[in-house]
């Protein structure tokens, strides 16, 4: 591939990633105003978490649908619309005047926001061979924490000078920044005048294996994709891991205002300093894998061999509760290094499905993950709001998170136990 293309097909990984990261900065924006809200509308922890599950429900269920019809209509119109319709949900959080006004915002917001990662795996499938994708999928998905990490550093402040409606409005406004760009800067392969057929083999074909016919598949319903057990490796791998990464985005300021007193202002930094250790462990987890097919290994291998090692670098999440009764900084820390496997084994859980299902079935595929992480998400909430309101009560501030932590540090190693025997089970 030519030097111009290459640089577009980056440029094309770009956009992805400032479409990433304003989805997450316009998600992460309630969990940094938890207290003011609840103060406001007297919220009790378990009418928060319905307020995220409600959130998550109609996420689940918007990635149900939205795989498919960006299969039909594309990567370019699926994505825009996407990115409209959960910019206008942002910002029409500012009018809500009410715990149901606050339901319903954040469930159209769950809904359209689902389009994100279907568009953009399909993208990267679209766009770059095998070998490359677990690289640009960490890239991108790396826009999960940019977006986790500017939204402390600016939301809290927002909030302070203009109150809490202006936060809503000024992070939900940046997605039409993006729209203007995607609308003149992509189109598929195909659909591109500059990309030779030469370009095009390149794109389609993974070293020495043989090109991907992209259309030479048939296209699968959401009914027969079930019927595969890489389907379910896929959806069982994002449904026990996905509540992970839920828990430290909605949770992660609440525990630093409980446990370190801090206020809304002050854990912004603790906490663009844990989601900064996630960014670098999105895009080390790509090249991981990469550098194991440049050394040898078969493509399934590699990814197996990383992911494995991303879920042994989780385990110390355990011990958070008793290092930070020592130091702060050191719950950060091991905190960050758990979210920096996670968004490794992020990156390479979501390259699976471009692995294993062709390009017309990637965003489907994705999308039924997706839906059951959402409901993984949905048990986690449920359980910790159920859980903190409990200790709450009997007084005991600590014990809640370490249940909590204690999940989140041994999950990994069983969804990468049943992903391997899963997928082992459907090549026989």
């Amino acid at each position: 591939m030519n030097e111009k293309m290459t640089r577009y097909r980056w440029t094309i990984c770009s956009l992805i990633f400032f479409a990433t990261t304003i989805n997450y900065l316009d998600r992460a924006v309630i969990s940094l105003l938890k207290s003011t809200l609840s103060a406001e509308f007297h919220w009790s922890e378990t009418d928060y978490a319905d307020i995220v599950i409600v959130f998550q429900l109609c996420y689940a269920f918007g990635l149900l649908g939205v795989g498919g019809l960006i299969d039909r209509v594309g990567t370019k119109v699926g994505y825009a619309w996407a990115t409209v319709l959960w910019s206008f949900a942002a910002i029409g959080h500012a009018l809500a005047n009410s715990t149901m006004g606050f339901m319903v915002a954040r469930g159209f917001l769950g809904v359209t926001e689902a389009g994100n990662f279907p568009s953009a795996i399909k993208t990267v499938a679209e766009w770059f061979p095998k070998k490359e994708r677990a690289l640009a999928t960490g890239i991108f998905n790396s826009g999960t924490n940019v977006g986790a990490i500017l939204a402390p550093l600016t939301v809290p402040f927002i909030a302070a000078a203009w109150g809490w409606q202006w936060a809503f409005i000024l992070t939900g406004l940046i997605g039409f920044i993006w729209l203007v760009l995607w609308y003149f800067l992509y189109d598929a392969p195909k659909n591109n005048p500059n990309v030779s057929q030469a370009e095009l083999n390149h794109i389609l074909s993974d070293g020495d294996e043989p090109i991907e016919a992209e259309d030479s598949t048939p296209k699968l319903s959401w009914f027969q994709l079930l019927g595969f057990k890489q389907t379910w490796a896929f959806a069982l791998g994002k449904f026990l891991t996905d509540p992970v990464w839920w828990f430290y985005l909605f949770w992660m300021p609440d525990f630093l205002e409980k446990q370190y007193n801090l206020s809304k202002t002050q854990i912004a930094f603790p906490i663009a300093i844990a989601y900064t250790m996630a960014t670098i462990g999105s895009i080390a987890g790509g090249w991981l894998p990469m550098y194991f097919i440049k050394n040898g290994k078969s493509v399934a291998a590699a990814r197996k061999t990383a992911m494995f090692i991303y879920a042994l670098c989780v385990i110390p999440v355990i011990s958070a509760q008793y290092l930070g009764a020592i130091n702060m900084w050191l719950a950060i820390g091991v905190i960050g290094l758990a979210m920096a496997a996670h968004q490794a084994w992020s990156a390479n859980i979501f390259t699976t499905v471009s692995d294993m299902f062709p390009k017309n079935a990637t965003a489907s595929v994705t999308g039924i993950g997706g839906m059951f992480g959402a409901l993984g998400g949905i048990l986690i909430a449920k359980s910790a709001g159920k859980l903190f309101d409990y200790y709450k009560l009997v007084g005991d501030k600590a014990t809640g998170y370490l249940i909590m932590f204690l999940i989140c540090g041994f999950v990994y190693l069983l969804a990468w136990t049943l992903m391997h025997f899963l997928v082992s089970a459907a090549k026989k």
